[in-house]
């Protein structure tokens, strides 16, 4: 049952789901309702990506969450190195399948390029590159959210240890 919507695009719309129980004959299962709230974001966004684990040594995988009604056409995440030189891509077909909410890729990216060579041990750069129905989505940023740390100007940081 919706409780009050939000004012802001970004935030959605507020509900509340009151959960209670009844057996066959009507007893109640308990005196308490059970109350959840939840925010339903209806913009196509996505959150701001992370690999874990980060530091690695033989291979990480990519969080985040995708808002809206649909999965972007296009995903692709890019390594770099720290002068900017793509050293690898990450499709969408590698990720493997994704969905509106929260993600944790079934791809491990284990520190290799394109040509599957492993890389040096240091720090790389990395960042999503997003398009639905020709539109980059934007980023979104939850209240509380404490990741812009981890990224300067849409690019995140990881680092190889072997």
């Amino acid at each position: 049952m919706p409780t009050f919507p939000s004012e802001n695009d970004n935030e959605g719309s507020f509900y509340e789901l009151i959960v209670t129980g009844k057996d066959v004959v009507g007893n109640k299962a308990g005196a308490i309702e059970y109350h959840v709230s939840f925010n339903v974001i209806e913009k196509a966004m996505i959150s701001n990506m992370l690999n874990y684990p980060n530091p690695f040594t033989t291979s990480t995988a990519f969080v985040f969450t995708i808002t809206g009604v649909e999965v972007p056409q296009n995903i692709r995440i890019q390594i770099l190195t720290i002068t900017g030189k793509i050293v690898k891509e990450i499709t969408k077909d590698e990720l493997g399948p994704l969905h509106v909410g929260r993600n944790i890729t079934e791809y491990k990216w284990d520190g290799t390029d394109t040509y599957g060579q492993k890389l040096a041990n240091g720090v790389y750069l990395y960042r999503v590159v997003t398009n639905l129905n020709g539109k980059s989505l934007e980023k979104y940023k939850a209240d509380g959210d404490k990741t812009d740390k981890f990224f300067n100007k849409g690019y995140g940081k990881m680092v190889i240890i072997r």
